[in-house]
């Protein structure tokens, strides 16, 4: 079995993404910030969903995801590119890896297609979808890559919180805004440091995020030990 059809037969799934052909740019430049936020992944153009191979014509695809990485995503993602070749089909395989830069954003458009101007979203892939990033994940990205942080407090509103997830809840937002006491904005602070640190993590669903324990021990170590333990997660 050839390389692109052993590709194709592991699905579509967290790294890789079938696409017949690009017909939207800005549609497209979601996946690509996704990838690029994420954990990198390729992009098969000339494939049907279902994996059958049906080629594409290389040069246009390759304008129109130059178009959308460059012209749809800030700041631009890079990306590479491979032509492999199935009887006498032609598919473009595009690489985007994860992003030194993220995160990456893409122009928001209102129904009728004009871009909004000024409005921006970010985006990631969770298993074979994309996913609109809340703003709590745009701060961890921040974190992870500029070293910005917030400073913790633990009171007792915090202290509430965290018995609410050794019990095993998962709460929106407004709930963990509403248990410490917060505004929205330090909520966002106080997710976004407890995800970069391993605490917590976010689950996806159609009803909005949800935020649980990802580990008691990082959780254990944080009450003991206090905010100083993780701070080499900022570094590098």
């Amino acid at each position: 079995m050839s390389y692109i059809l052993r590709m194709i037969e592991e699905g579509e799934h967290l790294h890789q993404d079938f696409k017949l052909r690009v017909d939207d740019p800005h549609k497209i430049a979601k996946t690509i910030a996704a990838f690029a936020n994420s954990d990198g992944g390729r992009l098969l153009i000339g494939v049907r969903d279902n994996g059958e191979v049906a080629g594409c014509n290389v040069e246009e695809e390759f304008h129109m995801m130059q178009c959308a990485a460059e012209m749809h995503c800030t700041p631009s993602v890079h990306f590479e590119t491979q032509i492999w070749k199935h009887q006498y089909f032609s598919v473009l395989e595009v690489r985007i890896a994860k992003s030194p830069q993220r995160p990456h954003f893409v122009e928001q458009r209102s129904p009728n297609g004009e871009p909004i101007v000024g409005k921006w979203d970010a985006f990631l892939r969770k298993q074979d979808r994309i996913h609109k990033a809340s703003p709590v994940m745009v701060k961890v990205w921040q974190y992870e890559m500029r070293m910005e942080r917030s400073e913790f407090r633990y009171d007792e509103h915090v202290g509430r919180l965290f018995t609410k997830w050794r019990e095993g809840k998962e709460l929106r937002f407004a709930q963990v805004a509403r248990t410490t006491r917060l505004s929205f904005e330090d909520t966002e602070d106080l997710l976004a440091l407890l995800t970069v640190w391993g605490i917590v993590e976010a689950s996806y669903g159609k009803k909005g995020h949800r935020y649980g324990l990802a580990s008691e021990e990082a959780l254990g170590l944080l009450e003991s030990e206090g905010a100083e333990a993780f701070r080499w997660k900022h570094a590098g």
